[in-house]
């Protein structure tokens, strides 16, 4: 999964550089900050230091 998301934050940082409408910036730049966290989160997971399931 990490993987994945590592290689969808790159295609999104590709296109940030190329993107040249404003609007369009903005739209790539939010699902890239959501990519990112994604990748946070779901590297946690895997180093057991946030439980994927909720307590109860």
């Amino acid at each position: 999964m990490t993987y994945e998301l590592e290689i969808q934050i790159e295609e999104l940082r590709a296109e940030l550089r190329n993107a040249v409408d404003g609007a369009e910036r903005r739209q790539i730049q939010a699902e890239l900050e959501i990519a990112q966290a994604e990748l946070a989160i779901a590297a946690a997971e895997m180093e057991g230091l946030v439980e994927a399931e909720p307590p109860f």
